[in-house]
């Protein structure tokens, strides 16, 4: 048994202090507080790798912020990590002192090989993903780099550049010229080239960010109506509009956040050699990352399950679903995908993952109540922390469950990025149909059946004589026909 419900990580980064304070609720994390202070301590570094005075004061005065929040916590529950500018800096000692002293808990400097680790555990634990997994954070003074497979780290480095030394190195006088991004690209690729061929040999199947740098390329692509993955395309077309902006201080890009402004360009710039060393296709936001890893590790929990089977099952006891009846949708919705999948060119990747998800979950609006039960869903979804799922993937869960039953109603699905409209739209007329099947809420009682299709046009097949020995359902399923034909959708209901 823990002591307290409360835990907290606090990580000493090289550009920014962050602090993380949850509670175990229901199997999952429950987020109480976050605190951050940009204290930029990599640029407190002189060329004998001393910091500062006016580093460490910018370092203390944050600590003292986080103090106040820790006193409610048992010091077995807390972890404090220092990370690639205090493993550097040779008057380390000194800022120790004090900072201890300001937070009344000892700090552990990390090395660069435990930071890669306990990043890659924050990732496990928060992101999904099957087979071998590349994970890449980019920090003020060092990226690390991960190969693993569920909770194993099978290949991983901490190498010696990040977004504050780089860009003291190479965007200094603050001019963000073609040639300023290319001597930053290539100084990254010398780094690199010391450990590429492992990670080429080795391989992977997904690649996630866990990185500022990530989050801010993910906030830039959804501002300018973009899907949530990354390229290499679009890195180049984010480093031609900040060329275009010719200073760094008259750096604008829609949906950049002013707090990312300075270091921006210096981790575009890495992130870039990184994905023409490595030949990376492309690259979603992790769900966490060294924070997470601390906590995880506070709480010793295992990785029996992917993480977003942990967060659905999290969600179905915190909310009081019946787990039995969803999993009887989850597995007619699945087998109604599997029978259209080929002719509707559904994706297996990233369509079907989250069709089972909204099927596990499609009463969740019932614990506000049943009449606009689909926009409690949706509202619950868009405003909850959902560990194992990308921003994307939440928005087409919503969007799903908005539109499980009554009138269509099309913005949602169509402002998703996860999948195409097209493919968003056919997943939930699989799932209405899959709900109305599932009414009767009793094991043996789901028909067998066919589905079929051409283009837009869907036929559902029954046993003979099923409708007029079923006359809910078969009401129900002739009013969803209709709606179907009215928004355009040929649908058709026979027997056989």
């Amino acid at each position: 048994m823990h002591n307290s419900p409360l835990y907290a990580a606090i990580d000493l980064g090289s550009n920014s202090f962050h602090m993380l304070v949850v509670r175990e609720v229901a199997g999952a994390l429950r987020t109480v507080a976050k605190v951050k202070r940009k204290v930029r301590l990599a640029a407190g570094l002189d060329p004998e790798f001393r910091l500062s005075r006016a580093a460490m004061e910018r370092g203390w005065d944050c600590l003292r912020l986080f103090s106040e929040q820790l006193q409610d916590i048992p010091a077995d529950n807390i972890r404090v990590v220092g990370t690639a500018t205090l493993r550097l800096a040779t008057n380390v000692d000194e800022f120790l002192s004090e900072a201890e002293r300001v937070l009344n808990h000892s700090i552990e400097i990390i090395s660069g090989e435990e930071e890669a680790k306990t990043i890659y555990e924050g990732v496990s634990w928060t992101s999904a993903g099957e087979g071998n997994r590349l994970v890449i954070d980019i920090g003020g003074a060092s990226t690390e780099l991960v190969i693993g497979e569920h909770s194993e780290a099978k290949l991983l480095n901490s190498l010696h550049m990040g977004c504050v030394t780089w860009l003291n190195n190479h965007f200094g006088d603050g001019e963000l010229s073609e040639a300023r991004f290319e001597q930053a690209i290539a100084a990254a690729k010398a780094v690199l080239a010391k450990v590429a061929e492992d990670y080429r040999a080795l391989g992977w199947r997904t690649c996630v960010g866990a990185s500022g740098t990530v989050q801010a390329l993910q906030e830039i692509m959804l501002a300018q109506g973009k899907s949530e993955r990354v390229t290499l395309p679009k890195l180049q077309e984010l480093m031609s509009q900040a060329i275009a902006c010719g200073k760094l201080d008259q750096l604008q890009l829609e949906g950049l956040a002013a707090e990312r402004l300075t270091v921006f360009p210096s981790g575009l710039a890495i992130l870039i050699a990184i994905f023409e060393t490595l030949n990376i296709e492309s690259m979603t936001l992790a769900g966490g990352a060294l924070r997470e890893g601390l906590i995880y590790g506070l709480l010793g929990n295992n990785h029996d399950c992917d993480a977003r089977d942990r967060t659905a099952d999290s969600l179905i006891s915190r909310y009081q679903l019946d787990k039995e009846h969803a999993e009887r949708v989850r597995d007619t919705a699945i087998e109604a995908f599997t029978q259209l999948q080929p002719a509707w060119r559904l994706s297996k990747r990233y369509g079907r993952p989250i069709l089972r998800y909204a099927a596990l979950l499609h009463e969740i609006g019932l614990c506000i109540e049943y009449r606009k039960a689909p926009q409690h869903a949706a509202y619950i979804i868009d405003n909850i922390d959902m560990p194992g799922f990308t921003p994307a993937q939440k928005k087409l869960l919503s969007a799903l469950l908005f539109n499980q039953r009554d009138e269509f109603k099309l913005e949602p699905l169509e402002k998703q990025g996860a999948v195409t409209a097209r493919q968003a739209i056919r997943l939930t007329r699989i799932l209405r149909i899959a709900l109305i099947l599932c009414m009767r809420r009793t094991q043996g009682t789901v028909p067998r059946f066919t589905l079929e299709a051409d283009e837009d046009a869907l036929t559902l097949t029954l046993p003979s004589g099923w409708l007029d020995e079923h006359y809910l359902r078969a009401s129900e399923l002739r009013l969803e026909v209709e709606r179907q034909q009215k928004m355009g959708w040929p649908t058709r209901l026979l027997e056989a």
